[in-house]
């Protein structure tokens, strides 16, 4: 149908012009058998292009359908990608809670530790106190059992030396581990309602302080003590009741020792207390002697200082 398109045009023309030269009929036949020709390579050119492009368009469609995949397939990997964004900022979130979690936990544990490492020197300053108080004590023990031993060899030394009258029972002397007491009846030093000691009684009181004077960890307390008869007429000038009494011949016995005996004055004190500490019954008359009495009470003095005299 193509190639008889140009002869029916070529017709038309030899219609409409009517008669022709042999010559003009010869030279149209040639231009009709070009036009063939022109006609046919057109045909066959088209075809050939036809062919070329019904190739080029499978190919064009084959790489539209692999542009279409590729483009499903980055779709895919780019939703894939924004799926992993979204998971990477979800954990980066929770990893950022976890790490202020872990921060807090860090904080708090190093608080912790900040407070155990204070606890573990309040104990190592309490063990260190606890050690030097331990030493400190034993230091103490050992100057009481010391002190106690000296005072033992005290009372054997008074023993001795005050051995008849201990035997008479005028004297006696009794030793409870770091306290000493040496009880004198009245008739040992002094006539009745006097406070001036009798020769007989300066003898007693020279025994007594040539051991005494030898005591510097001990406070020696002079006690004067009196029965519950009210002081009779004749001395109530001189000592108007019995705390008068008690009160002076405490003083004169400490007197004694410190101007006599060489006994040092710091350790010693005087007192008297009338008839208050009764050692006896005041009904009787055995009981009323037992009370008028000096005691002599050697008792410690502070054990601080007694550990400092030691270690000096």
């Amino acid at each position: 149908m193509k190639i008889t398109t140009p002869l029916i045009l070529a017709t038309c023309l030899l219609a409409a012009s009517g008669c022709v030269t042999k010559g003009t009929h010869e030279q149209t036949l040639a231009d009709l058998d070009q036009m063939r020709k022109t006609s046919a390579k057109t045909a066959a050119d088209f075809d050939a292009f036809k062919k070329q492009s019904a190739s080029q368009i499978v190919a064009l469609e084959e790489e539209k359908a692999k542009l279409s995949s590729d483009l499903l397939a980055e779709q895919s990997a780019a939703a894939g990608l924004r799926n992993d964004k979204q998971m990477l900022m979800t954990r980066a979130t929770a990893t950022s809670d976890e790490m202020a979690g872990l921060q807090k936990r860090m904080g708090e544990m190093q608080s912790q530790a900040s407070d155990r490492e204070m606890e573990i020197g309040k104990l190592k300053q309490g063990g260190e106190t606890l050690a030097a108080e331990k030493a400190r004590l034993e230091k103490e023990r050992a100057a009481k059992e010391a002190e106690i031993q000296r005072l033992t060899k005290t009372q054997e030394d008074l023993s001795k030396s005050l051995k008849a009258e201990i035997e008479r029972g005028d004297i006696k002397i009794k030793q409870v581990r770091d306290r000493l007491t040496i009880n004198m009846v009245e008739k040992v030093l002094f006539n009745s309602g006097q406070a001036q000691v009798k020769p007989q009684g300066l003898t007693v009181l020279k025994s007594v302080s040539d051991i005494l004077k030898n005591v510097s960890d001990k406070q020696i307390r002079i006690e004067g003590h009196t029965d519950n008869v009210p002081i009779g007429v004749k001395i109530r000038d001189k000592f108007p009741t019995n705390w008068e009494l008690s009160t002076a011949r405490a003083t004169t016995v400490v007197r004694y020792f410190i101007e006599k005996g060489g006994v040092s004055r710091e350790n010693l004190e005087a007192v008297g207390y009338a008839d208050t500490r009764p050692v006896a019954d005041n009904e009787t008359d055995e009981g009323r002697t037992a009370n008028r009495r000096i005691e002599i009470a050697l008792f410690p003095k502070d054990l601080s200082a007694i550990v400092s005299e030691i270690q000096q």
